[in-house]
Order: C-alpha cells, then sequence, then structure tokens
C-alpha cells in the first residue's frame, strides 16, 4: 500500500498491466499516464493522460513535477513480430533511451528521493530448466536475457537523484482482455491447443489483479529495493499449464505444437517459448504480500470468465 496521496507517474499506462495499475491506483493517488496517443487514452475519473514519445526526448516537467512515484512500463513489445535485427535494435533502445530520458526529465523536473518502479521480465534468468530462481539468482544468457539487464541498469541511474528503485520482473500474466494469454485463447476455444515443445518448461505466472497488486505493494514497502519477481507461488510445466486453461475453457489440450514448427512460425523468438524459469516471488512473500489469486485453476478460471 501506499498510505499517502501523492502524484504517481505511469508510463504505459494505457496498456495491459499499466491500465490495471491505474485503475488500482485511482481515487487514492493523482495519476499521471504518458503516452504517445493521450487523445484516445481511456482511463478511469481522475487520472490524467499526457503525451509522450519515449525515444524523442524526456516528457514535459509539468508531467514530473512532484511525482512521490514513477511506474516505468514503456518500451517496444517483445511478442509483435518476428525478432528481425531491426527489430532486436528496437526492443533493446526503447527500453534503454527511454528509460534515460524519462530520468533526465525528472531531474529537470526537480523531482528528488521517490519511488522508481521498473518492468523487468522474468526471462532475465535466461533458460534455466529445473532450477529454482529468486532475486537472488543470477541472470542468465540469451537477448531477452540481455535487454532485460540493458534495462535494469538504465532504472539504476535514477539512483543518483534519491529515488529506492525496483525492478518488477513480471512472469507470464494471466488477465482477461490483453497479454499473452488472449493470443492463446483462440486456438484453445477450437479445441487446437496443446503443449509447446515437450511442455516440460516451466511457466512462472501471475494474474493481472497481484501483478497490479504487487507493485502497489512494493511501492509503500521500503524493505523491497532492487530486483523483485512478480510471479505466482507456484510455477508450473508448460504441459501442466495447457492442461488447466483446456479445463477452464472446457475443451481438450491435446495438440502439441513441435520445437521446429515453433521455430519455422517465430524464429528467434520461438527460445522465449520454449525457455524454462522456474522462479519464486521470494520478496513479495518476505514482505508480506498476500496474493488475491495463488492458484493457476483458479486464476485462469477467473480471466476466461464471460
Amino acid at each position: 500500500m501506499i498510505w499517502q496521496r501523492m502524484r504517481v507517474v505511469v508510463t504505459g499506462g494505457t496498456g495491459f498491466i499499466g491500465s490495471a495499475i491505474v485503475r488500482a491506483l485511482v481515487p487514492d493517488h493523482e495519476v499521471v499516464a504518458l503516452t504517445r496517443h493521450p487523445e484516445a487514452a481511456r482511463l478511469p475519473g481522475g487520472a490524467r493522460a499526457a503525451r509522450w514519445e519515449a525515444m524523442a526526448g524526456p516528457p514535459e516537467a509539468r508531467d514530473l513535477a512532484g511525482a512521490g512515484c514513477v511506474i516505468h512500463l514503456a518500451g517496444e513489445p517483445i511478442a509483435a513480430g518476428r525478432w528481425s535485427p531491426e527489430r532486436k535494435r528496437r526492443i533493446l533502445e526503447s527500453r534503454e533511451i527511454g528509460t534515460q530520458n524519462l530520468i533526465r526529465g525528472l531531474d529537470a523536473a526537480g523531482a528528488r528521493g521517490g519511488v522508481f518502479a521498473c518492468a523487468s521480465a522474468v526471462g532475465i534468468y535466461g533458460d534455466r530448466g529445473d532450477e529454482e530462481l529468486d532475486e537472488s539468482s543470477a541472470p542468465g544468457e540469451g537477448f531477452l536475457a540481455d535487454v532485460c539487464k540493458s534495462w535494469e541498469a538504465a532504472a539504476g541511474q535514477v539512483r543518483s537523484l534519491g529515488f529506492r528503485v525496483i525492478n518488477v520482473r513480471f512472469g507470464f500474466v494471466i488477465g482477461r482482455g490483453g497479454g499473452g494469454l488472449a493470443r492463446m485463447l483462440g486456438p484453445f476455444r477450437l479445441g487446437a491447443g496443446g503443449r509447446l515443445g515437450s511442455g516440460r518448461q516451466w511457466m512462472s505466472w501471475i494474474h493481472l489483479a497481484d501483478a497490479a497488486g504487487l507493485v502497489l505493494h512494493a511501492l509503500g514497502e521500503p524493505r523491497i529495493d532492487g530486483p523483485l519477481n512478480a510471479t505466482a507461488p507456484a510455477p508450473v510445466t508448460n504441459a501442466d499449464f495447457t492442461r488447466a486453461l483446456g479445463k477452464a475453457l472446457r475443451r481438450p489440450a491435446v495438440l502439441p505444437v513441435p520445437r521446429l514448427a515453433l521455430g519455422l512460425a517465430f524464429g528467434e523468438m520461438a527460445d522465449v517459448l520454449l525457455s524454462s524459469q522456474r522462479v519464486t516471488p521470494r520478496r513479495a512473500l518476505q514482505t508480506g504480500y498476500r496474493f488475491r489469486h495463488p492458484d493457476l485453476g483458479e486464476a485462469l478460471a477467473e480471466a476466461t470468465s464471460e
């Protein structure tokens, strides 16, 4: 919880996770959502949209002045297409340069001594098989791991302004109306869903309500500084996840997608779908966060109900 009313700036505040965070913040806080298209933003009452092009320069000082908390989620989508060299460059630079521009704007606006929560991902751990991972685990290898390491390093530069920094390492976020689950529902509802590759790779997931709730918890919890795994307490294998999704939809989930087919369809990005991260939210549990949806079956039932 954030105990006093303050100005909270959210980049990516109109996206899947950002929208849930903004809804959780309003009406207790003054919320400014920075977005490329403020005229199209649909925000809850009390939140204000302001224009920001992350790669073009810092946000306007008036939108950052007095910010007690900054939640930085904006970046080129990871899963929007095959990873051509140009797309990989945009994915990386949108996070490095965008974060640097945001920090420059905070400096120019005189923002000091707040909390800066920056998105990252469990992909930072790389492909780790059955190894149990928590926030003390070393980063891994691969393109996505390198992107996450660079993003976390860029966010750390705001410490020079006196900000506490939280690197929110999101797992696979389950919720209605967006995210990776939305892309899975079509095939599964047609009975054409199934495990990816061997299905033995671990999936570290979290319900959207807990993704937002955990960010708010971390903002008000001074013991959380640095990495924070935003995952439910019980990761599952991909095979178990697809069975649970089929059960939630009352559809069979028996058509596996071979590794070769994933490689042909997604190129290098297939590595993300097949990599294994068995992640536990040690810091969340140690600081008393209570998950609203700790059970995968219940989380999927809620996220897929109509």
